[in-house]
């Protein structure tokens, strides 16, 4: 594989009930490519926390994963509020989400934790008030 692959998702933020479809389409076009489970396993685990910060928090977003010859880059961008503290918003547990929203079992405090978790590589790049991307990278070889 000497090109790089790069697949889009729009992400609804507006319905919970599509929330995670991008992560399980990626999950099937990794394994179609021949990639480890593993691999694939972490991609779709951070994918889907990120798509459910979008939905939660940011009213949806857009997602690029970036397929090359070493690792497989995840891009999630969204125009949301942004994080005010970054540090806080690392610590598991900590949650901004509404009592609605955990009301559906979301709002945990353990999305960008286990993102951070399930990757080799997280960059977070957020504006109060204009949006946040993350950029989050799963390396083949260690």
């Amino acid at each position: 594989m000497n090109d790089e692959l790069v697949f889009h998702f729009d992400i609804d933020g507006e319905d919970f009930t599509t929330a995670g479809q991008a992560s399980v389409q990626i999950k099937k076009n990794l394994r179609q490519l021949g990639l480890s489970s593993e691999i694939i396993r972490r991609v779709s685990i951070a994918m889907y926390e990120g798509e459910i910060n979008m939905v939660v928090h940011a009213h949806g977003g857009e997602a690029d994963v970036k397929v090359s010859e070493d690792w497989v880059e995840i891009i999630l961008k969204d125009s949301g509020p942004g994080i005010e503290d970054i540090d806080k918003a690392m610590m598991e547990g900590f949650s901004t989400a509404n009592d609605e929203v955990r009301s559906l079992g979301f709002g945990a405090g353990m999305g960008l934790p286990n993102m951070k978790r399930y990757t080799d590589e997280m960059e977070i790049d957020s504006v109060v008030g204009q949006g946040t991307t993350v950029r989050m990278k799963v390396k083949f070889n260690q």
